[in-house]
This record gives C-alpha cells, structure tokens and sequence, in this order.
C-alpha cells in the first residue's frame, strides 16, 4: 500500500522544477513544430514545381494538409489535457492551488514559480 502515503496536494510544488523543465520543451515543440511543417511543405511544393507535373502537386498539396492537421493536435494537446485536469480538479478545492502551479509550469514555463527546497 505505498500509494497510501503519497500526497498529492505537495506533489506540483516538490516537482515544479521538472514540471518546469517539460514546460521547456513543451514551448520548444510548439515552435518547431510549426516551422517544420512550413520548411517541408515549401521543399515538397518546390519539388513539385521544378518537376512540373500535376501528380506530384496534388500529392504534395496533400502531404501538407496531413502536416497541417498532425501541427495543429500536436500544438493543443497540453491545452487540452490541462483543460481536462483543471475541469476535474474544480470538484477539489483544496488541491486547485496546488494544481495551478503545475498548471503554470507545463503551460508558461517563463512564470514557473520553483522553490530552493
């Protein structure tokens, strides 16, 4: 029975550094992501035209379409997820502070508050 002994209220202030640190590469992948999708979408359009034919447009606008599409999940996911967390946790008033600073530390890493303890 170890999870018994485990509490959750000081869980996000003991983990704000690391919750910090996925906030990081959270923010990274939310801009890499985009300009990846841009960088290839502009190479695969530039092969198209140099190749001159119709086929490889059309594969190529589609190509983006699906990049577009995989960007624009992959850039809401911890919205998202965070949204369902915080819908959860109204029903748990006394955890919801705690659950702000985890919040604020997936989502705006820049505003993190991390204690030296």
């Amino acid at each position: 029975m170890l999870l018994a002994n485990i509490e959750i209220s000081g869980f996000c202030s003991k983990t704000a550094a690391i919750l910090q640190f996925v906030g990081y590469v959270v923010t990274v992948i939310k801009i890499a992501i985009p300009l990846l999708i841009i960088i290839l979408g502009i190479i695969d359009f530039g092969k198209a035209v140099v190749a001159a034919k119709d086929d490889k447009m059309k594969d190529s606008a589609k190509s983006l379409v699906r990049r577009l599409i995989a960007g624009v999940v992959i850039f809401f996911i911890p919205s998202i997820v965070m949204w369902l967390f915080e819908s959860l946790t109204e029903y748990n008033s006394e955890n919801k502070d705690a659950f702000n600073n985890c919040r604020t530390c997936i989502l705006h890493p820049f505003d993190c508050k991390v204690s030296d303890k």
